[in-house]
């Protein structure tokens, strides 16, 4: 199992630690509640060292990442991120990543963990008939996510740059922490705003010890990667495994939005069809109505227990002191409004399909 070079101070932070994409991660250190409260109204930081940074760069990085990317790489400008996913052949997603336009012709992807070998073999397969420069740097990078109403406030006296004029999902290179040639980028995965920044591991225990003491002031603390889940899950954010896999259409799981078959991406073809036609199954969100918590697996039925989907994600939001979830549904019971029930411990809960996401923003 690999680890992160902040793993000994997790351990030092009395963290619990788990195996998660490969890695030896915390997944709490206080309490889920109390630090998914922290990020919510407060700040905190995250270490998300295990996710993969490949550089796509050269005269055709562009051509090759319109191909194997599903939003339209051309649109992201210098200094701006975008959201994508990889299509596969078969009609599912091969990963879901964030791309980074860096220069003219430099980029950088950022993968989920659990995915980077099998993302590496996919762009490098494809890139056979594109012959891009492509560079993975994945050991070598750390990234802390630092998340919250506060973090731009509080992480300012860290930068050399004006945190507060970032647009949301842009970017700069400036020094942080001391480390220079930082990337300092308005993407995150909470919904609470703040920062993600990239820079080399071995620089990872001061940055971190910096990042901690500028924040101390305004509440900053340690947080795990199941208050990350218990957040995302609030924003309705989908999770590879989760909500998205090699088999679930991305127009079902509600990802038309970055989905641009016109550009002639891998698949394009079926995708563009299923925007036109729909898809049997579409994800929803969905509040319990019933004191009960829906978790990944169970089963959604209709108001005479019949199947009608599953769930994918489902928690008991700290935000709201009720059950969330996210499921897959026949597309009839999928408006919002509607009753659906949640199978849970052989007894039928109702919920109702409400609109994402559960909180503002």
């Amino acid at each position: 199992m690999k680890k992160t070079t902040l793993y000994h101070t997790h351990l030092a932070l009395n963290a619990k630690m788990t195996p998660f994409g490969g890695y030896e991660m915390p997944i709490q250190y206080t309490g889920v509640k109390k630090e998914h409260l922290i990020v919510r109204n407060n700040l905190g930081v995250f270490d998300v060292s295990h996710m993969g940074e490949f550089y796509v760069s050269g005269p055709n990085a562009l051509p090759l990442l319109q191909y194997v990317c599903s939003n339209d790489i051309s649109k992201i400008s210098i200094g701006k991120a975008q959201y994508n996913y990889f299509p596969n052949e078969t009609g599912g997603i091969v990963d879901d990543l964030i791309v980074y336009r860096l220069e003219e012709m430099n980029y950088l992807l950022v993968v989920n963990a659990s995915n980077i070998t099998k993302d590496w073999e996919w762009i490098t397969k494809h890139n056979a008939l594109f012959g891009a420069e492509l560079i993975d740097r994945s050991e070598e990078t750390a990234l802390l996510a630092i998340q919250g109403p506060k973090a731009l406030e509080a992480m300012q006296k860290l930068s050399s740059s004006r945190l507060d004029e970032l647009p949301y999902y842009a970017h700069t290179t400036a020094k942080f922490a001391g480390c220079e040639n930082t990337l300092i980028a308005t993407t995150g995965y909470t919904g609470a705003g703040g920062i993600e920044i990239y820079f080399p591991a071995a620089k990872a225990p001061q940055v971190w010890e910096s990042v901690l003491e500028a924040g101390r002031a305004y509440g900053i603390e340690p947080i795990g990667l199941a208050a990350r889940d218990t957040l995302r899950t609030e924003m309705g954010y989908c999770l590879y495994g989760n909500e998205i896999n090699d088999t679930i259409s991305p127009i079902a799981a509600g990802l038309k939005w970055i989905s641009k078959p016109e550009k002639k991406c891998i698949n394009a073809t079926q995708i563009a069809a299923e925007i036109k036609n729909g898809t049997d199954k579409k994800l929803v969100g969905f509040l319990m109505d019933a004191r009960a918590i829906p978790r990944s697996g169970h089963q959604l039925v209709d108001e005479n227990n019949n199947p009608i989907g599953i769930v994918s994600s489902g928690t008991q939001s700290p935000s709201l002191s009720k059950g969330i979830g996210l499921g897959y549904v026949d597309t009839t019971f999928a408006k919002i409004g509607t009753t659906i029930g949640v199978w849970i411990r052989e007894k039928y809960c109702p919920a109702q399909v409400v609109k994402l996401p559960f909180i503002k923003s």
